[in-house]
């Protein structure tokens, strides 16, 4: 019994990318790809009609297999059900997002360095976390934590419209740099707190917290829909912290679900200022 609770546990131990240590950092929008006015008005097609580009990567699709295989599908502990999902991550080159150095071990199950305190989520987080989420096609996401930009270029497997706020502001501008680079052309970044959320791109179908605050943001409650979801790691930031699933119903009637222990660093920024 307490083998897979230890287990668990471990994989889940996270850095978390995007939610740093460092000071709030200047509140600025960068874009992955830069559009004109109009083009943006042009961004949401009918629901019935979606399409958007998605980049493909032959190199290490072996291994990509291999990660999916051994450590999403066939977890022994928590098994990645969903095929959509799945197929996100064999598509994401995850050797991209990580420096030189380590990208031999890119597709192990497990966090790597990225730089400025923060890591790379191991695949299964990312993986359970994006599944949580129960994400259609054209549902807009917010990320609050880019960090290197992994998180949301799975997202926008799943769905266009996808905007990640990150408050590093130099990693936030090297992910907006990568993800354009690497042609994920649909992803937007903002510099920012992420405790304030995006509210000029509210309402939110759901919203994904790779740092821990002590309690649900007020503005994010606010930002995501009625039948939305919410992902988020929550507890004392030098504690074990809880990842919940918190489900806003048609009448704004918020549910929490525990899933399991974690640890994260903690949201930075507004969040520490109501810290006991």
């Amino acid at each position: 019994m307490w083998m897979p609770l230890l287990l668990i546990f471990f994989t889940s131990f996270v850095l978390s990318p995007g939610c740093a240590r460092s000071g709030e950092g200047k509140e600025e929008e960068t874009s992955a790809v830069m559009k004109t006015e109009e083009q943006e008005q042009k961004h949401v097609p009918p629901a019935d009609s979606i399409w958007w580009k998605r980049p493909r990567f032959s190199e290490r699709r072996e291994e990509r297999e291999k990660m999916v295989r051994d450590a999403l599908a066939n977890y022994p502990y928590h098994r990645i059900h969903d095929q959509r999902v799945l197929e996100a991550m064999r598509q994401v080159p995850r050797h991209k997002f990580v420096p030189p150095s380590l990208q031999a071990v890119a597709y192990q199950n497990y966090p790597l360095s990225i730089g400025y305190g923060q890591t790379i989520s191991q695949p299964f987080i990312v993986a359970h976390m994006t599944e949580l989420l129960e994400i259609k096609p054209g549902d807009k996401i917010l990320e609050i934590g880019t960090g290197s930009g992994y998180q949301a270029a799975v997202l926008s497997e799943l769905t266009p419209y996808v905007y990640t706020i990150e408050i590093v502001e130099e990693l936030g501008k090297q992910a907006a740099q990568l993800l354009h680079r690497l042609g994920y052309e649909t992803i937007r970044v903002k510099i920012g707190d992420g405790y304030e959320g995006w509210p000029e791109e509210a309402p939110f179908d759901g919203i994904i917290v790779t740092c821990a605050p002590d309690d649900i943001p007020p503005p994010l409650i606010e930002q995501i829909k009625p039948g939305g979801r919410i992902v988020i790691p929550m507890g004392n930031p030098w504690e074990t912290q809880v990842l919940v699933l918190v489900e806003k119903d048609k009448k704004g009637n918020i549910k929490k679900t525990r899933q399991y222990e974690v640890r994260f660093v903690p949201m930075t920024g507004k969040a520490q200022r109501y810290l006991p």
